[in-house]
């Protein structure tokens, strides 16, 4: 089982935003029968089936075992990740292109950098786990809090120039370096306004201070 799961075709996205297989392939992420489904949604027996069904034709579910009791055989199944994502190929006709625009403060420039973050790392980790090796990858999480607006443009700028000094430092664009299995490697850097707890103002009533 996956961690995370991303979701590319539509026909899949679509059956996995249904609210009652939501609530199973939230159940499934420990193997169960329909039966013992059927228990947990409240739903009789047969329209689990049903729902179970069409997430296994999606490959949404797997078939962990089959037990057989008298006539009947039961099938186990499982989610096949404990967490879904759809990625943005699953809207391909109207999702956000970063090479569109290139504004490094534009907030949807930053969205479409993220859509893009999904769909890539949806085809390695997929890809990853076709070849059962491990995806190299790094990632850094944090929050930071600005005195002024003032005071986040300057980090924003020193940032930039430390990132482009380590890249002109570790970068190889030449011919030779991709001849020795050089691997390219994606770079997004992004800092944006985290979002406000119940317990501070509403954005709406909130300007920045700009």
């Amino acid at each position: 089982m996956l961690d995370i799961e991303v979701i590319e075709d539509p026909a899949a996205a679509e059956a996995s935003l249904d609210p009652i297989r939501t609530r199973i392939l939230q159940e499934l992420v420990e193997p169960g029968s329909a039966t013992q489904l059927a228990v947990k949604v409240g739903l009789p027996r047969q329209k689990v089936n049903y729902h179970l069904k069409a997430l296994e034709r999606h490959g949404l579910v797997e078939l962990v075992e089959e037990r057989k009791k008298g006539n009947v055989t039961e099938r186990v199944l499982r989610a096949t990740a404990a967490s879904y994502l759809i990625s943005p190929v699953a809207l391909a006709s109207v999702a956000p292109d970063p090479r569109r625009f290139s504004d490094r403060f534009s907030a949807f420039w930053l969205l479409a950098l993220a859509a893009r973050t999904v769909q890539e790392m949806g085809k390695l980790i997929a890809g990853a786990a076709a070849a059962k090796k491990t995806l190299a990858s790094f990632a850094i999480d944090g929050e930071i809090t600005f005195r002024s607006a003032s005071d986040r443009a300057a980090f924003a700028e020193e940032l930039g120039v430390a990132v482009t000094r380590l890249v002109d430092k570790y970068h190889d664009g030449g011919a030779s370096a991709l001849a020795s299995g050089a691997r390219k490697h994606r770079l997004v850097v992004v800092l944006h306004p985290a979002l406000k707890t119940n317990t501070q103002h509403s954005p709406e009533k909130e300007q920045d201070n700009d």
